[in-house]
């Protein structure tokens, strides 16, 4: 069974993510949040790899690449917070999150279910807003060739 493009650039942002993530931690820069924030980047790759391979095959309908990309973003997002919650739990659980910063959304004292549903919902929204940005970005490049 040969998996669709949306779902082999979703597992590379969850590679991405999950990398750049362990990475901070064992550099001690996981409670930084401007680091937690850039990896939007990772998210930014993976779509816009699916977007571009769609254009190279002729797929240039912006309503199909809108959601081949969202797809894309949100397979990531999903697989991403999957990880996350495993890995809160390997790690100690609620014990764990309350040495994590205490800037998120939920403010004071988050479960890991809160945690990860925070999460969720910050990932969905970047996960949206990347795909739009790279939508406009090619809509302008096919109109302009």
């Amino acid at each position: 069974m040969k998996l669709s493009r949306e779902w082999l650039n979703g597992m590379l942002i969850t590679a991405g993510v999950g990398a750049y993530f362990l990475l901070m931690e064992a550099l001690g820069l996981s409670d930084i949040f401007f680091l937690r924030i850039l990896n939007i980047f990772i998210v930014l790759y993976g779509v816009n790899k699916t977007l571009k391979s769609n254009i190279e095959e002729g797929k240039d309908d912006y309503l199909e690449n809108i959601k081949s990309g969202g797809l894309t973003a949100f397979i990531g997002v999903i697989l991403s917070v999957i990880g996350l919650r495993i890995y809160i739990a390997i790690r100690g659980g609620d014990a764990y999150i309350k040495s994590l910063s205490d800037v998120f959304l939920f403010g004071n004292n988050p479960t890991e279910n809160e945690y990860c549903l925070g999460v969720l919902f910050e990932a969905s929204a970047s996960a949206v807003i990347a795909t739009f940005i790279l939508m406009q970005y090619w809509r302008r490049h096919i109109v302009s060739d």
